[in-house]
């Protein structure tokens, strides 16, 4: 009981939390907080949702820091793959930051709030050790570094649907607003006399058009409140893992890792290798060159058998050549797929490959990553 009540101290909640166990949620351990795996739904029902119509996510367990100061810009660029320069305010970035080796220490976002003014959001998991490696390479720097995770609640509204759902259930216009860009709002506070302020993004980790609000707990709250009574589906981090998965999307633990380095996971387009510097940029030039040992490769198996995550991928010899990182029976598409990090000399499309599953080994065929088409709107 004592090891239980332990494990229980440590695990965080999010300010939905309530919300959840109200709507009767299945409750489980991610990234060290109490999360919603589906409701009383099914990942299917959830996953058809955010495809078909709208879906509502609580993904207030993502970190948040703002990076604010003369050298805000030239921080960013130093630990960031991808390049900012001369970013415009409202624009958004996706990328990595990585240790000197070029293995990866998170991947996250970078939204451009003003002139010298960064707000950063990365993967709750990683929080601890993000903030505790952003402040290290802060040295030298005139800048004010802010861990603001505990402060921001975050909902993520997904799906064909969801523009109109922000703008008349929330009431926040969001039509100007284009893939990968965001503004601030200032909402009315419920029990204070000034308004606050809020983020609101088209963003989001499912493929589909959608939107990412980042405010107050109290505001937070509010939003989940009118988006349920307007019929709007909650969903969990199950249909959330199948909905990334289906587009290519990496997870951080699964596609990238401290030894899974951005070239190797194929995100070699966020690596901006002629910027001036960053860190972990001399490895990452050096394994684009000379080829990664080995790569993340989309796999299609012949059978409907699930290949899961840390499953074996063999040659047709029988040899090992890697293994599974993501797998699901798509419900998309109907099919058994994954994607897998394999040697190199295996990464090639059509390349025929097996999968030890359990006692058995199953054919497959190297395929693309994205087993869905994005619908992103541009």
């Amino acid at each position: 009981m004592a090891i239980k009540q332990e494990i229980f101290q440590k695990t965080k909640r999010t300010c939905l939390y309530d919300k959840h166990l109200k709507l009767g949620a299945m409750m489980v351990e991610f990234g060290g907080f109490d999360m919603p795996l589906l409701y009383q739904s099914s990942i299917l029902q959830e996953h058809k949702a955010v495809r078909e119509h709208v879906g509502l996510f609580d993904v207030s367990h993502m970190g948040e820091v703002t990076v604010k100061g003369k050298d805000a810009e030239r921080y960013v660029q130093h630990i960031f793959t991808n390049d900012i320069a001369g970013a415009p305010v409202g624009k958004i970035y996706y990328g990595m930051m990585c240790y000197e080796n070029g293995g990866t220490v998170d991947d996250l976002l970078v939204y451009k709030m003003g002139e010298n003014d960064f707000f950063l959001v990365i993967n709750a998991a990683n929080i601890d050790k993000d903030w505790a490696w952003m402040q290290e390479k802060a040295e030298g720097f005139d800048i004010d570094l802010q861990n603001r995770s505990d402060y921001y609640g975050q909902i993520a509204v997904q799906g064909p649907e969801s523009e109109h759902t922000v703008e008349k259930v929330l009431g926040l216009e969001c039509k100007e607003l284009t893939f990968y860009t965001c503004k601030t709002v200032l909402v009315p506070h419920s029990t204070l006399h000034t308004p606050q302020e809020i983020i609101i993004s088209r963003t989001g980790y499912t493929g589909e058009d959608g939107f990412e609000i980042y405010g107050s707990h109290e505001y937070i709250n509010e939003c989940w409140d009118k988006l349920i009574a307007a019929g709007v589906q909650a969903c969990g981090l199950g249909c959330r893992d199948t909905l990334r998965f289906e587009v290519g999307l990496p997870l951080y633990g699964d596609e990238l890792t401290q030894d899974i380095t951005p070239i190797m996971a194929g995100l070699g387009m966020f690596v901006k290798l002629d910027k001036a510097e960053f860190i972990g940029k001399e490895a990452l030039a050096k394994q684009k060159a000379d080829g990664p040992a080995k790569k993340l490769v989309g796999i299609e198996l012949f059978d409907k058998a699930i290949p899961r995550h840390g499953y074996t991928v063999l040659n047709m010899d029988g040899e090992p050549i890697g293994e599974v990182t993501t797998g699901y029976h798509t419900i998309s598409s109907d099919k058994s797929v994954c994607m897998a990090l394999v040697d190199a000399a295996y990464s090639k499309l059509d390349t025929e490959v097996q999968i030890q599953i359990r006692k058995k080994v199953f054919p497959g065929k190297v395929v693309k990553k994205q087993f869905y088409n994005k619908s992103y709107k541009k």
